[in-house]
């Protein structure tokens, strides 16, 4: 991270939130503005300074992939629309009090080579070049990770191979699943 970053401000309502709540944060912790930052400020700054691919990340509590994240499940290649993300899975870290360098450091091992990860008994991370494009990552993150919890609740759905989400990202890349464009199915 070498320039600096916005992010929200710490325990404040996204509702009443307005543009000067955000908050400038530099890769040290420091900040400027009249909101203390995110307390989950140290795994963002660590994210950017270690991935220079990422122009946004978006960290949530959704039902689904906060669910999964607290039973410890990676959500696997049950879908094809995994390899959105990366890889063959999205993978779930350890668990460690929130705002501490131990998450973080956590998060990014869970996050190589992948843009989302499941955090241990907390959230869901997401990460894109754009905030737009991490928005629509997050919704499809979101969308798998209640797909897979409802199949799981029939038994153990039946997993992609590894050579077969290689195909599937090498498809996305010609098919359109740029930095720009919004991930959707046909």
């Amino acid at each position: 991270m070498g320039e600096d970053c916005f992010i929200t401000p710490t325990a404040m309502p996204y509702n009443v939130m307005q543009p000067e709540d955000i908050v400038r944060l530099r890769s040290d912790g420091t900040h400027t503005g009249r909101r203390e930052p995110s307390s989950e400020w140290r795994f963002h700054a660590d994210i950017y300074r270690k991935r220079p691919d990422v122009g946004a990340i978006i960290h949530t509590h959704s039902g689904f992939s906060t669910t999964l994240a607290c039973l410890r499940r990676e959500i696997p290649a049950f879908h094809y629309m995994i390899a959105l993300f990366g890889g063959n899975n999205i993978r779930c870290c350890e668990y460690a009090t929130y705002g501490t360098q131990a998450l973080s450091d956590h998060l990014l091992r869970a996050l190589e080579d992948r843009n989302a990860a499941l955090m241990g008994s907390h959230g869901l991370v997401v990460l894109g070049p754009n905030v737009a494009r991490t928005m629509a990552l997050t919704i499809e993150a979101e969308t798998l990770a209640m797909m897979y919890w409802r199949a799981v609740q029939m038994g153990q759905p039946r997993l992609l191979s590894d050579p077969e989400i290689a195909r599937v990202k090498e498809k996305f890349a010609k098919y359109g699943y740029s930095r720009d464009v919004q991930p959707h199915e046909d």
